[in-house]
C-alpha cells in the first residue's frame, strides 16, 4: 500500500500576502484581481484576516476562494486590531517571504514583485513601501490627516534605532525569520506592526525603502479614529516600559488616573461646594468616577470588544456590580481615615487606591467577556 504522506505533494508558496480586513467587502474582489495581474509567474498565496466584519467581507472572500484556491481566509471572532491580525496571518502561512498591505486599495501592489526580487537577491530583511523617500507621495490626504501622520512618524522614530523615513507604513515585505525571531515579544497593539517589528527585533534590521504614491480610498471608511491613535500611543508606551506590563493594563491605569480627577472634582463640589457630608460626597464621587471609567474603557481600553446597544447597558450594570466591593472598600476606608485625621484629600486617595485594586481584574472577568467558542 503506498505511503499517502509521501505521495502527497507538499506545496509551500514563495510569497504570502497578508491583508487584514474590516468592512472591506467592496474592495476584496478588485484587490484579488490586481494581485493576480502583478504576481503572475510567482508562487503566492493571499491570506485575508477578517475581524468578523458586519458588512459580509468574510462571505465575499469565501466566494472568491471557491474560484481562486490560493485565496485563504482567517476569520477572527470577538477581537479586533490591525497589528494582531497581521501577526496571526503571518503565522498562519509557511511561505518564506511575507507581505503586509491594506485592503483599501491605497497601497501600490505593483511594488510587490520588486520587493520579492530584492529580498531574494540582496542581503535585506525587510522592504518598505515609503511615502517619505524621494519619489514617494502622500496622495490626496487633507492637511489635518497628513499632519497627524507626520507627528506620529516623528514620535515613532524615537522608539527605534534605525533611520526609517516611514516607520508608520502599513505596506512592507519581510523574511519570515524576522517575524519568528521576535513574535513572542511583539505587543500586537494598535495598527502599526512595522514599528513594532523594528522596536522588538533582537538585532538591527537590514531594510530598504521603496517610494510609492499613497492612493485615495475607493470605498469604505478610514479606520483612523481616536481609538486607533490611542492604541498607537499605548504601543509606544508599552515598548518603553517593557513587555511585562500588558498594554491593556496601561490603558486601564491611564483612564483610572483621569478617574481620580473626576472623583476629586465631584467630591470637592459636593463636600466643599454643596456642603454634604464627607460620606455622601465620597459615595457620589465613587459612582460618578466608576461610570466615566466604564465608558472610557469601553471606548479605548476595550475598543476591540466594544459594547454597544443593550450590551452597553448590561456591561455598565455588570461593571458597577463587580466593582461594588471595591467601591464599598473605597468609601469605608476613606471615611475611617477621615474620621481619624480629617485630611479629606488623603482619605479620598486612600479609598481610591483600595478600590482600584479590584477594578482591572473584574473588567475582563465580568464585563468585557470574549464570546464563547461554538
Amino acid at each position: 500500500m503506498p505511503d499517502v504522506a509521501s505521495s502527497t505533494e507538499c506545496r509551500t508558496p514563495t510569497l504570502a500576502v497578508v491583508i487584514p480586513t474590516y468592512n472591506e467587502a467592496e474592495n476584496v474582489s478588485v484587490l484579488v484581481d490586481r494581485l493576480h495581474a502583478v504576481l503572475a509567474g510567482i508562487d503566492w498565496e493571499l491570506l485575508f484576516v477578517d475581524d468578523d466584519s458586519p458588512d459580509g467581507t468574510a462571505q465575499r472572500i469565501r466566494s472568491i476562494a471557491c474560484k481562486h484556491p490560493h485565496v485563504r481566509l482567517l476569520q477572527r471572532m470577538g477581537r479586533r486590531g490591525l497589528s494582531s491580525a497581521c501577526i496571526e496571518g503571518m503565522l498562519a502561512t509557511t511561505a518564506p517571504y511575507l507581505a503586509v498591505m491594506d485592503a483599501d486599495l491605497q497601497h501600490d501592489e505593483t511594488l510587490l514583485p520588486e520587493m520579492l526580487r530584492r529580498l531574494q537577491q540582496e542581503p535585506l530583511d525587510i522592504l518598505i513601501g515609503s511615502r517619505y523617500v524621494a519619489g514617494g507621495q502622500m496622495g490626496d490626504w487633507d492637511a489635518q490627516r497628513a499632519s497627524m501622520s507626520q507627528w506620529a512618524t516623528r514620535l515613532g522614530k524615537h522608539l527605534i534605532k534605525a533611520d526609517v523615513k516611514d516607520p508608520m507604513s502599513g505596506f512592507f515585505m519581510l523574511r519570515a525569520e524576522v517575524l519568528q525571531d521576535c513574535v513572542r515579544e511583539l505587543s500586537g497593539v494598535g495598527y502599526k506592526i512595522l514599528l513594532d517589528l523594528f522596536a522588538t527585533s533582537p538585532r538591527p534590521l537590514r531594510f530598504l525603502e521603496l517610494p510609492y504614491r499613497f492612493r485615495a480610498r475607493q470605498s469604505g471608511e478610514s479606520k483612523l479614529d481616536e481609538a486607533v491613535l490611542w492604541e498607537y500611543l499605548l504601543m509606544l508606551i508599552q515598548k518603553w516600559v517593557g513587555p511585562m506590563i500588558p498594554a491593556r493594563f496601561i490603558a486601564f491605569s491611564l483612564i483610572g488616573g483621569s478617574g481620580v480627577f473626576v472623583h476629586m472634582l465631584v467630591l470637592w463640589l459636593s463636600f466643599k461646594g454643596i456642603g454634604t457630608s464627607f460620606l455622601v460626597g465620597q459615595s457620589a464621587a465613587a459612582l460618578v468616577a466608576m461610570t466615566t471609567n466604564f465608558f472610557l474603557n469601553n471606548l479605548f481600553t476595550y475598543s476591540d470588544m466594544r459594547l454597544r446597544g443593550r450590551e452597553l447597558f448590561r456591561g455598565w450594570l455588570s461593571f458597577v456590580a463587580a466593582c461594588s466591593v471595591g467601591a464599598l472598600a473605597n468609601v469605608g476606608i476613606a471615611s475611617w481615615i477621615f474620621e481619624a485625621n480629617s485630611l479629606w484629600v488623603l482619605s479620598a486617595l486612600a479609598g481610591i487606591l483600595v478600590g482600584a485594586v479590584w477594578n482591572y481584574a473584574v473588567t475582563a472577568v465580568y464585563t468585557w467577556k470574549r464570546p464563547k467558542a461554538t
